[in-house]
């Protein structure tokens, strides 16, 4: 296969050949030992100015501004951007101007990798900035990167937006984007919050298995895969939940897991294949517990990124204060529809959709009727923090029916901004009653519905030697930090989101 250099790469590989001549090697192997950084310079200098006499910092040259014998550049690291001050008689004391007038002027570009020594002064305009006295190249880019112009407002300009470029060289929308990196720390932040409200709850963070040899806890289509030696299939799992809940049959009492899943599913703004849930479980609890806890768990979460339970998204005022509303599916949909559905049978619900012209198949049965209702005619009302509650017990194999009306069981889903956030049960523990779920879920499957839940004997088993009342939820990470980040697409939260095969060179220029 040939290789397409543009004009801008050729010229980089020359000058990474003209560096080797001159004995310099552009991708030395030796630590660099930094000592600030350039947040740490900009927020401390002022205070503290004899400490920044010495020091020594790394990071991605982003712009250069000549002025024949000095230069003005900014270099980013980690933390941030700061503007340096290159000087020829600074770096070149001696005779000899090579790394000025060579290597620096010439050789060097806008995406090398740079580490510099100086001191910290303020210039006339009032920026900090580094005076460099030692320059050392660090790493020489081949592909030049997106240029991205900001005048002296702040205000950025040929911003690169382009999503198939963003998300593909994620790499680069996070050199370019500040904002970006910024996303994937609160992302971070949020994790770290939950975890530390788990752990000081005395829940446990574990692991369990992403090989399965049935993939239980969820009604979803999964990935298949092939186990060579054992010459069986195996998938990918789409919920972690029958492995918590066997731990909580083996005697722990609250479990966690930040689980990866994967879902063989259609991709779109709020779904991709692989995607993040935390799951825990709490014995002796129910789903009147759970929504309590939770609420204040996600409350946390606000308080600890932005000190407020109010959080934008695009143009609407997130307010996760607790309580959280709560309201049962079947009022929902009367709400909404005008329609009682409690009642009604499988023929009714098909009606129903019919006359609300909402798709159905025919391998649907009623849980799923029910399911594309309040989905097509509900879900999207739910801007505020809402817990829907009470669902048909035909929508819910894993949980527990309701203590005081027939029919349904003790489940509650979480709506934010119109989606699904977390889903939640008191647990089902009467072995009986699950397997006949799961049989009820195996004549679902023999009717087509690919996304029906398979037998799992082994966790019916767990569940004969007897699991104490348990309170589970799921909580989708990748949507939460999408709320609480003002991000509109799943894609915007993973750095490396799913994405068609990229096109080969040749295919690329036939188009």
């Amino acid at each position: 296969m040939s290789t397409h250099f543009s004009e801008q790469e050729l010229l980089r590989r020359q000058k990474l050949t003209e560096l080797k001549a001159l004995g310099i090697d552009p991708y030395p192997a030796d630590e660099f030992k930094v000592n600030a950084n350039a947040a740490d310079i900009k927020e401390n200098y002022e205070r503290d100015k004899l400490n920044y006499k010495d020091i020594t910092i790394a990071g991605r040259l982003m712009s250069i501004r000549d002025m024949g014998k000095a230069c003005f550049a900014v270099i980013q690291d980690a933390t941030g951007r700061l503007q340096i001050y290159v000087r020829k008689d600074d770096i070149c004391p001696g005779e000899d101007k090579t790394l000025y007038d060579t290597v620096w002027k010439k050789l060097i570009d806008i995406g090398d990798i740079i580490g510099v020594e100086g001191y910290v002064f303020t210039t006339k305009t009032g920026e900090i900035s580094l005076h460099v006295t030692s320059l050392k190249i660090l790493s020489k880019a081949l592909k030049p990167l997106p240029i991205v112009k900001t005048d002296d407002s702040g205000n950025s300009f040929d911003e690169v937006s382009d999503p198939e470029f963003r998300y593909r060289q994620r790499y680069v929308d996070l050199i370019i984007n500040p904002q970006v990196r910024d996303t994937f720390k609160k992302r971070t932040q949020i994790i770290n919050s939950i975890r530390t409200t788990l752990n000081n709850a005395g829940l446990l963070e574990v692991e369990t298995p992403i090989l399965q040899s049935i993939p239980g806890g969820a009604t979803a289509r999964p990935f298949i895969t092939h186990h060579n030696a054992l010459n069986m299939p195996l998938y990918l799992r789409v919920a972690n939940e029958l492995y918590l809940k066997r731990l909580i049959v083996g005697g722990f009492e609250g479990v966690y897991e930040f689980a990866k899943d994967f879902r063989n599913e259609g991709m779109d703004r709020t779904h991709n294949p692989e995607f993040t849930v935390l799951e825990f479980y709490v014995a002796y609890k129910d789903y009147n517990w759970m929504m309590t806890f939770s609420e204040q768990l996600l409350e946390k979460v606000a308080l600890d990124l932005y000190g407020t339970t109010v959080v934008t998204l695009g143009d609407k005022q997130i307010d996760f204060k607790t309580p959280f509303k709560r309201v049962t599916m079947f009022e929902s949909i009367k709400e909404h529809t005008g329609i009682d559905i409690g009642k009604m049978n499988e023929e009714e619900l098909r009606n129903v959709c019919k006359q609300l012209n909402i798709h159905v198949e025919a391998s649907m049965g009623k849980g799923k009727l029910i399911d594309e209702i309040f989905g097509a005619k509900c879900e999207g009302n739910y801007i505020q923090p809402t817990f829907i509650t009470d669902y048909p017990v035909e929508m819910s194999p894993l949980t527990k029916k309701h203590r005081t009306v027939e029919g349904l069981v003790e489940r509650f889903e979480l709506m934010i901004n119109g989606k699904e956030i977390a889903n939640a049960y008191s647990e089902l523990n009467d072995p009986i009653d699950q397997r006949e779920r799961f049989e009820e879920q195996l004549k679902l499957q023999e009717r087509g519905d690919d996304e029906a839940m398979f037998i799992d004997h082994d966790f019916l088993r767990a569940l004969e030697y007897g699991m104490p009342p348990t309170a589970g939820i799921g909580i989708g990470i990748d949507r939460l930090t999408m709320l609480l980040t003002n991000n509109a697409a799943i894609q915007e939260v993973l750095f490396f989101p799913q994405m068609r095969p990229e096109l080969k060179p040749e295919a690329q220029e036939a188009n």
